[in-house]
């Protein structure tokens, strides 16, 4: 039975990739941070088939101690501060987790046992202002955020570690990938449980900024298979993960509020609050080679997706359940 750690476990990928490990056979060690709120809903299901253990990815010495107990084959690096409008309030945490938290972490890897297999969630923030489109695995990064800054730090100090100690470290360049469990505060999941709250009469507004920015969206479940494909390869690489399509806020707007019968129109509202200092316009991958090297293709299309978010939002509320 292969082990597997963790970063970040308790969130949307960490969560659908433990799910998936434990579907082949893997033991699963999820890495938490102790922190004043327990956040292990999108765990819940499959928390007693798991090992949870303390750690951070500022603390170098809880991730040797770690790799030293529980000597995993694999380790997937998913933790970081993740929301890009909360990297401009707090640019030095996320500098420090997002970039600096990759360092630590490899270094422990190099330390403890250098042949373990590692995979850094990299992010199509990394490309901002983009130079061609679509993006592809060579095309130069123009980060727009501090995130985009800071996931720009881990990718190129992956491919130092691999490069210089050579070690099996790879970079999934993921394109945005939502779910049911996508958190509140990102602006697909925004919508999908503000459709569902107007659909059952909870409220009758929903406050956006940019509706003309484009994203590359898939699933996170589909997701998550490509980052274990890339953990099983004889050569360690970089990918870009994406569906190749674009698509703007205001069309994921209107699958969503037309999934239930609304326009949209009748509800949104613009508010310069939601706009980001430096915005991001496009964002389209090109994952013919995850497609050609890893034998990767998304499942998952974009009208399915928003459906599947909608329903599900819809469900949690008629029934009760805490949002994730």
């Amino acid at each position: 039975m292969p082990t597997a750690l963790i970063t970040g476990v308790t969130g949307q990928d960490g969560s659908y990739l433990a799910e998936f490990l434990l579907e082949k056979g893997y033991n699963v060690i999820g890495m938490v941070r102790r922190t004043s709120t327990v956040n292990f809903h999108r765990i819940a299901h499959i928390q007693d088939q798991i090992t949870l253990v303390p750690g951070d990815l500022g603390d170098q010495v809880s991730l040797i101690h770690i790799l030293e107990e529980h000597q995993p084959e694999e380790v997937y690096n998913l933790a970081a501060q993740s929301f890009v409008q909360t990297s401009w309030n707090q640019p030095v945490f996320t500098g420090d987790v997002t970039a600096l938290g990759v360092t630590r972490i490899l270094d422990a890897i190099r330390i403890v046992n250098p042949k373990i297999r590692y995979y850094q969630a990299s992010s199509s923030e990394m490309f901002g202002k983009v130079q061609e489109v679509p993006q592809r695995e060579t095309t130069p990064f123009y980060p727009r955020s501090p995130y985009g800054v800071a996931k720009v730090y881990g990718h190129w100090i992956t491919i130092n570690y691999r490069e210089s100690y050579d070690m099996h470290a790879n970079s999934g360049i993921l394109f945005n990938h939502e779910s049911p469990r996508r958190g509140l505060e990102f602006v697909t999941r925004k919508i999908t449980h503000h459709v569902a709250q107007i659909k059952l009469g909870l409220t009758d507004e929903l406050r956006l900024g940019n509706l003309d920015a484009r994203r590359d969206w898939g699933y996170a479940g589909d997701y998550v298979q490509a980052m274990w494909l890339m953990l099983q390869q004889d050569t360690p690489d970089d990918y870009v993960v994406a569906t190749g399509e674009t698509h703007s806020v205001e069309e994921f707007l209107m699958a969503a509020f037309g999934g239930v019968n609304l326009d949209w129109r009748d509800y949104v509202v613009q508010d310069e609050r939601f706009m980001r200092p430096a915005e991001v316009d496009l964002l389209v991958g090109d994952p013919s080679k995850a497609g050609r090297q890893l034998g990767w293709e998304p499942d998952v299309s974009f009208s399915e997706l928003v459906e599947m978010m909608v329903n599900a939002d819809i469900r949690m509320l008629e029934t009760g359940q805490v949002p994730m």
